[in-house]
């Protein structure tokens, strides 16, 4: 259960003001359909967040207890500073046409959005911490949900009455702090 709960808890703090987060707001401003976009997150993330847990586990095997303690102790206070560098979405991000409908369009551009983000890299570090694929997934896709859902429903005017800066130092903090136990206490 600690690790669904970590792994819920830090991924949905880590995703407020996150590029998916931003990218859900133009989803929704774009074609006003939530339930498809929800829909399409929740694939794209499930789909994302399966593939980087596997790739933590395998990092837990192939790495020495030693190795891997310093590997995930070092990767979670990097990930801390990462969350102190605010979001934004690039204008060369991945251009998907419409033609695939909304779902698709949503999974194919949540997919990539998502690759080499931080919540992608957590779910990797999380994984080989924990070693519980299942509830790390869980969790980090759950999270993804908690931030993004209400993102796609709620749109813009819920995301600037949110304190963004102190969730970040919130996330980074907690973060540290995984860090800080990988490196002290393995």
């Amino acid at each position: 259960m600690e690790a669904f709960l970590t792994s819920t808890g830090l991924v949905a703090l880590a995703e407020i003001g996150d590029k998916t987060q931003l990218l859900a707001l133009l989803l929704a401003a774009r074609f006003r359909k939530p339930w498809p976009i929800a829909w399409g997150i929740f694939a794209a993330t499930l789909a994302n967040h399966a593939l980087a847990g596997g790739i933590g586990l395998l990092l837990a095997r192939w790495l020495t207890d030693d190795v891997l303690r310093w590997v995930l102790g070092i990767g979670f206070l990097a990930m801390a500073a990462w969350m102190l560098i605010p979001d934004r979405l690039d204008d060369d991000a991945p251009s998907v046409r419409s033609r695939w409908g909304v779902f698709g369009t949503t999974c194919v551009v949540f997919f990539l959005a998502e690759m080499g983000d931080k919540t992608q890299v957590a779910t990797v570090a999380l994984a080989a911490r924990f070693q519980d694929w299942l509830a790390v997934v869980a969790g980090t896709t759950l999270g993804m949900m908690i931030a993004n859902a209400p993102a796609v429903w709620l749109g813009d005017r819920m995301a600037h009455r949110l304190p963004v800066r102190a969730i970040h130092w919130g996330a980074a903090a907690l973060l540290a702090a995984l860090g800080l136990w990988a490196l002290l206490d393995w």
